[in-house]
């Protein structure tokens, strides 16, 4: 029986490797997979987002393996044995991709809104609007995550920093009013917009510790003209964005990400 077993697992290593070779596509996974929309997308699902820690291994296998799309998967599809076929035959292609997903979450610590200690706090909600459209400034879609403040006021809302990292941008956008950009030590660059007031002077170059104080929800943008505010509801836009081969700042889907951070939230009373 031993020697029949091995045999058939001879015979399906060598089809599999046939497959592989034949249709180069199977894994949709090439040195720029991480510059494709399907990566960006990060469709981690409720299954993953739910777990405490995330292996990047068992995480870059299981997107190979659903094909970038864990939104449907189980828990026990979140590591299956894709990994070592893809590093068999293309392990420059799988370290890169692997890399970008530690890029990505490596860093993470905190949700951007704490919960409130007071009880009768309305809690900041969301949902997936990557890439909706949008018209301010020209048509394009919405790089990013808005987390919306619900019946407070602006500045009601404290923001804090999702990752460590060093201040790369802040002061006044057009489209993001108060902002801050923080590239953190892995090199994600998170983008925090929209803010009503900072917590402190920051300057370009100022470290950022992971959960501390940036500012407070606003509605500030829009316009030209700095300190512009109700040019729409008041919310915090996130960002995140990675620096690949050919793009300096490369769009990724906070949503998936913000949900798995949903379970490490700090406490402030407001």
């Amino acid at each position: 029986m031993r020697i029949l077993l091995l045999f058939l697992l001879v015979l399906l290593n060598a089809w599999l490797s046939d497959y592989l070779v034949e249709n180069p596509d199977f894994y949709q996974l090439d040195a720029y997979t991480w510059e494709s929309d399907e990566f960006r997308a990060l469709r981690l699902g409720e299954a993953a987002a739910g777990l405490d820690t995330l292996d990047m291994d068992g995480l870059t296998s299981a997107m190979l393996a659903a094909e970038y799309d864990l939104t449907d998967a189980d828990a026990e599809d979140l590591d299956p044995p894709a990994v070592n076929m893809a590093l068999s035959r293309r392990p420059a292609e799988y370290r890169k991709l692997r890399n970008a997903y530690e890029t990505i979450f490596a860093d993470l610590r905190y949700f951007p809104i704490p919960l409130s200690e007071n009880e009768r706090t309305p809690p900041a909600v969301y949902e997936n609007g990557w890439l909706d459209r949008r018209t301010y400034g020209g048509e394009r879609g919405h790089e990013g995550c808005d987390i919306m403040g619900t019946a407070l006021p602006r500045g009601s809302y404290p923001v804090v920093s999702i990752t460590d990292g060093v201040v790369e941008k802040v002061g006044w956008l057009e489209k993001g009013g108060w902002r801050i950009g923080i590239r953190a030590p892995h090199g994600l660059y998170l983008y925090y917009a929209h803010l009503y007031d900072y917590a402190r002077d920051w300057k370009e170059g100022d470290p950022v510790a992971a959960g501390q104080l940036l500012g407070f929800m606003g509605d500030t943008g829009y316009s030209a003209v700095e300190g512009t505010t109700g040019n729409f509801e008041v919310h915090l836009h996130v960002g995140m964005y990675l620096r690949t081969d050919h793009y300096d700042e490369l769009s990724v889907n906070p949503y998936w990400v913000l949900k798995w951070l949903e379970k490490k939230r700090l406490k402030y009373n407001y």
